[in-house]
Formats: C-alpha cells, structure tokens, sequence
C-alpha cells in the first residue's frame, strides 16, 4: 500500500458550485497519483450540508467532513485533526491548482527539511474586468506574483515577518508544524476568531499559522513552481467589499502581530478610535474617490486593533 504523502484540505461554506467544482477538477487532474494524497472537504456548516459527492467521486482517499462552528479557523482546524499526510496544503473553494502543484510541494519538501510553511503565485481569474483603480487593492484579494525567483525565510523566535510569506490559499506547511498552531489555538478563543466567520472579514488566521510556523523554528518560503489561480467574482471588486475587507484585514494584522511580538505600533485607548477615524476620513479625503475611501478604511481597521491590543494587554 502506497504511504500518504500530502493532505488536501479545502474548506467551504456554501461555495458557489461552479468554482468548488474547478476546484476539484484541477484537483482532479493533478500529476500525482491519488494512492499519495487524500481530499478532506471540510464543510463549514454549509446549508444546506454538502452531499458526499462535493469530494472526489472515484478517489478512494477523498471524504467530506462537516465542522459546525462557524469560521475559516475552526474548519481549517477540523481538517489538521482529520489530515494524515505529513504534509498539507490548505485549498480555498475558489482555487485552481496548476496540474503538478501537489508534486511540487511533495518534492520541495523533501529537498528542504527545515522548510515549514511554502506558497507561491496567486494569479486571478476575473469574472469581470476589474475597474482601474482597484489595482493597488489587488493584494488583498491575496494576489501576488513575485517573480521566478525563489525566496526562504529562515525561522527561529522573533524572527520578522518576510514580505514573500505565503498566503492561504495554496499554503502548504508540515502537519506536525500545522498540530503545535492547533495546539495553541485549542483554548484561545481570541486566536481561533482571527479570521472569516459568516459576514466578517477578519483575516489574520493565515498570517498566525505562518507566524506560529516560523517561530517555531521551520523556514518559509516563496517557490514559482507552486501556482494557482484565485477564481474572483464581481462582488469583490465593489467598493464596500473592499471597503470591509482593508479593514478587517489591518485589524487582524495589528492583533497578529502584537500576539507575536512584532507590533511596531502602541495601544491606544478604545474611546480614542472615533476621533482618530474621524481625523483620518479628512486626511485621507475619503469621499473623494472609492480608492481613497479603502485606503481610510485599512486606517481604521489598524486603530481598531491598536485598541484591541490594550484591552488583551490588559487582560494578561
């Protein structure tokens, strides 16, 4: 019997099933065998509940799982409890894998034994033709392409964080790695809301897993090989999408990197941020241009955080 060796976990709350099935059939068609890698579709209290068949009819190692509580960081938990690969890579329901991802990641892997966490090009696939002036917002949507280049970080405590870190989408990090994040996370409930839960945007889970990775002593690191494509809808092109999405991010980031002893900016007392958003709405001139308006936005996302940090110092 062929040894597993990587673990696919795709975690989904009632995904849009033209994409969860591009998802699948890139997953489908990838270059290794499926006796060396197991599909867990973690479905995020979808409602309705995803059929059996929303996993991989014909792999012998795929399975739907269910994970009622709600949020991107119970699921993901879920399928690392579930994962028996040494390796695994988190699959957003909206992602397409170049055809030898999971070789790849296999191979470079097995090439770089003190490397922990690993990513690559995230390329879009538009629904339709993004306005203009949503370009410099591109990275939010965790759009990136830096190049043929490979970049590595190594890991060790109070290492800072590398500009190449990898995303979620597409993250591959060891499972034993992957366990010690869980483990932290298993009482701390401040950590497991860092990231989506129904209508929030809170992102910062992806960045406290490759924190948590590169502290603990793995390299991460940026390969070109490991390719896929973000499929993106018209919805998140909108100026309020984008508006809720800078904010959500900029907070989290703060309380990421506060938990990991990077914050480069103090706390602030909460009764401060309305005067501070207020003063930033006239610098920023926010209501003059949409782009203006994201950009206050991720401003008051990072004084929401900065007041966030002073209660949690507080409360240690």
């Amino acid at each position: 019997m062929n040894a597993l060796l990587i673990s696919v976990l795709v975690c989904a709350r009632n995904p849009r099933p033209e994409y969860l099935a591009r998802t699948l059939g890139a997953l489908r068609a990838q270059t290794l065998p499926f006796p060396f890698w197991e599909l867990l579709v973690v479905d995020n209290a979808s409602t309705p509940p995803l059929p059996p068949a929303a996993g991989l009819p014909g792999h012998p190692g795929a399975r739907v799982v269910r994970e009622p509580r709600l949020g991107l960081t119970p699921a993901r938990l879920r399928g690392i409890a579930e994962a028996q690969a040494p390796l695994l890579v988190f699959v957003d329901d909206d992602n397409v894998l170049a055809a030898d991802y999971l070789a790849c990641a296999v191979r470079l892997f097995a090439e770089q034994p003190h490397l922990g966490a690993a990513g690559g090009p995230v390329l879009p696939e538009w629904e339709t033709v993004p306005p203009e002036w949503t370009r410099s917002f591109h990275g939010l949507l965790a759009l990136r392409d830096l190049g043929p280049g490979i970049r590595v970080c190594k890991g060790g405590p109070g290492v800072g964080w590398p500009d190449f870190a990898p995303v979620g989408a597409g993250l591959v990090a060891r499972r034993m790695a992957a366990q010690a994040y869980a483990l932290a996370l298993e009482h701390d409930t401040d950590r497991q809301a860092l990231d989506r839960s129904g209508e929030s945007l809170a992102s910062g889970g992806d960045n406290d897993l490759v924190f948590s990775i590169l502290h603990g002593g793995g390299d991460v690191g940026y390969f070109p090989e490991l390719r896929l494509t973000h499929l993106i809808p018209e919805a998140r092109l909108r100026t309020g999408y984008l508006t809720r999405l800078n904010a959500g991010i900029m907070r989290t980031w703060v309380l990421v990197l506060h938990l990991h002893g990077q914050c480069p900016w103090p706390a602030i007392p909460p009764w401060t941020v309305p005067l501070r958003c207020a003063r930033a709405w006239l610098r920023t001139r926010a209501w003059s241009s949409p782009a203006r308006r994201v950009r206050w936005s991720g401003n008051c996302g990072q004084f929401r955080g900065q007041a966030l940090i002073r209660n949690s110092s507080r409360r240690r």
